[in-house]
């Protein structure tokens, strides 16, 4: 009896790892969710993630063909590192490819930056589908953009393309390197505003319990207006340069989108030629693991392709 087969779809964040099982269809068929727990290092991050991954693979297909694996992750994957991936200590040196490679041996696999995937999901299935040019705003641990132009997700001469997390914020900044200055990242994150608040507070704040103070608490409403406002002086100079029809805004972020949507709205109505749409991702939380199932979907259509001529 022909085995059926399915596709493993993984999303490496700073915060969350989230993993998903689905048909060459797409139709997923069973996913989980893991908190990351970066101070434990990256080695035992990606072994955790590994076994929770066969775990959901032996519970929900044990009967299944794996055809197929894909993988999202902050920073940009190779087969033997991952650059620009401070989230998790030690994850830049993880031989990311090869320990994929090695933990589902002999199976097809596609690596992407998460926030590229992100943008893939959405301009396919989304809220940029039919936009063009457009750009996906990712506001999670950290920050980042992806441009979809010509319906592709424009990947750059080293994959950087869209790393605004590393965009210089000051003119004295000029020439210094991003270990001598503070990155937009720096401030304008989840994690930069969770340490923002923490210096002020003096205790852990969650970036929703900021949002949410700052109605009533002076402190709070200046952090959220200041972290707004760079936000949007960057997003503006960035919409002028690639003149998108849509901006399309997710990650953990999102959730605050309420108060964040007004003030980049009219920031980007008073300075840019031709303001593009603003608008909510359909898939705010987990859509990088929706692009890595995508990526999987296509790898699994060539090697399902390849065994037929068969």
């Amino acid at each position: 009896m022909t085995r059926s087969p399915v596709i493993l779809g993984l999303d490496f964040g700073g915060t969350k790892i989230a993993m998903a099982i689905c048909d060459p269809s797409g139709n997923r068929i069973a996913d989980t969710v893991m908190a990351t727990d970066a101070e434990v290092g990256a080695v035992n991050v990606f072994a955790r993630s590994i076994a929770a991954a066969r775990d959901l693979l032996s519970a929900a297909a044990p009967d299944s063909e794996l055809v197929a694996v894909a993988a999202a992750t902050f920073g940009i994957p190779f087969e033997d590192r991952v650059e620009l991936a401070p989230a998790i200590p030690g994850w830049e040196s993880l031989a990311f490819g090869r320990e994929l490679r090695a933990a589902f041996p002999g199976v097809p696999l596609r690596m992407a930056t998460d926030v590229k995937a992100a943008a893939l999901a959405e301009s396919r299935w989304g809220a940029l589908a039919g936009s063009d040019p457009a750009i996906y705003l990712n506001l999670g641990t950290g920050l980042a953009t992806a441009i979809v132009a010509g319906g592709n997700v424009i990947n750059g001469a080293h994959g950087a393309a869209g790393e605004i997390g590393y965009n210089v914020r000051e003119p004295a900044d000029v020439g210094r390197s991003a270990t001598e200055r503070l990155t937009l990242e720096d401030v304008v994150s989840g994690r930069g505003l969770a340490s923002v608040a923490r210096a002020e507070f003096g205790q852990r704040l969650s970036t929703a319990d900021l949002f949410d103070l700052a109605p009533a608490d002076p402190v709070a409403a200046r952090i959220v207006e200041t972290f707004i406002g760079e936000l949007a002086q960057h997003i503006v100079n960035l919409a002028i340069a690639v003149d998108p029809a849509t901006i399309a805004v997710g990650g953990g972020l999102a959730r605050s989108w309420e108060t964040l949507a007004p003030p980049m709205r009219n920031a980007l109505d008073a300075a840019v030629p031709y303001p593009p749409d603003l608008v909510l991702a359909k898939f705010p939380f987990d859509a990088p693991l929706i692009g890595a199932l995508a990526l999987g979907v296509e790898t699994a259509a060539a090697v399902l392709g390849e065994e037929v001529l068969r």
